[in-house]
């Protein structure tokens, strides 16, 4: 490797771990939470993040937005939104005697879909192209988004109240679930007792969306062995075939999954994936796209349960050595 290759890689990780500790200043105490954030990130994923009101979703968000210097817009996503009011509209200029768009809140680098379940599922379903493609289609068009595009969406627990449960084919766009979790109690505590103020405030803009970009495509050249690619696919044909299972992993989960090994990788300063990286990954890329069997009647599995399901795959299938 040359002495400019080097420095190149040197930089690299220097900006990420920039990265890293910027978004941290907004959400202190969460080194994994961040971490899941930035894998997504880089691999050109969506986050979808279930928690109770009142944890950091929406900080979250905005300290990602903000660090990369792009644009970020939110959301609300409620029961009578319309898929129009996401996506925009075509309207009638009387002066010039054509239509012309108005763009929706999704032409944006990162879209906060907040409380994304309190939609209806035809709006929720809105979202498809956009997060699969990176464009939308308005009144027959093709629109491309900017680049990058990144939806976090949060959600509540499906026990709440006036919530529409995701239908499966929009939990398999996203590619990371992540839960925040309350804070530290020392961090708590201090969170409580300071004056009062936004922590996004404190958040620097370490990168741009075309330096970003440029670290997407980084992600692409990190080597995945043929012994990795085994142990991947077992993984993935295992939640196929498990009896606590009535859905498996489908093809793109194990794509996404293979890209956040990557992204995670260089993440740690490595062009080369290890087996930690597609093992440690597997709960959050995996565990929400996948359906528990049949329990009795009107039981409604619980996120944990998922998580377990496939916890106890994991466990079950050899790690290359």
């Amino acid at each position: 490797m040359t002495s400019s290759a080097v420095a190149l890689d040197n930089e690299r990780i220097e900006r990420l771990a920039e990265l890293r500790q910027a978004i941290e200043r907004a959400l202190e105490g969460k080194t994994a939470v961040v971490e899941l954030a930035i894998i997504a990130l880089l691999a050109r994923g969506h986050l979808l993040i279930e928690d109770v009101p009142g944890v950091g979703k929406t900080t979250l968000a905005r300290a990602i937005a903000r660090s990369l210097g792009g644009e970020m817009r939110r959301v609300q996503f409620t029961s009578d939104l319309l898929p129009s009011d996401v996506l925009g509209v075509s309207v009638f200029d009387q002066r010039a005697g054509d239509f012309f768009l108005r763009q929706g809140p999704i032409f944006a680098n990162v879209l906060l879909a907040d409380e994304i379940n309190r939609a209806s599922p035809r709006t929720q379903s809105a979202l498809l192209e956009a997060m699969n493609d990176g464009q939308v289609s308005i009144d027959g068009k093709t629109i491309p988004l900017p680049e990058p595009f990144l939806v976090v969406a949060t959600q509540n627990p499906q026990d709440f109240t006036g919530t529409f449960p995701l239908p499966e084919s929009q939990l398999d766009r996203f590619m990371v679930r992540l839960r925040i979790g309350y804070p530290p109690p020392n961090v708590e505590t201090r969170l409580m007792l300071e004056p009062d103020g936004d922590r996004v405030d404190g958040v620097p803009a370490v990168l741009d969306p075309q330096s970003l970009v440029a670290l997407q495509r980084e992600v692409d050249r990190v080597v995945v062995d043929g012994a990795l690619g085994t142990y991947l696919q077992a993984l993935i044909t295992a939640t196929r075939s498990t009896p606590t299972l009535a859905l498996g992993a489908s093809t793109r989960a194990g794509m996404n999954l293979s890209r956040a090994a990557k992204s995670r990788a260089l993440l740690n300063g490595r062009r080369y994936c290890i087996a930690d990286d597609i093992h440690d990954l597997a709960v959050p890329l995996l565990a929400h796209r996948v359906r528990l069997a049949a329990h009795a009647e009107g039981y409604v599995p619980t996120r944990e349960e998922a998580e377990a399901a496939v916890r106890d795959v994991v466990a079950r299938v050899p790690v290359p050595l």
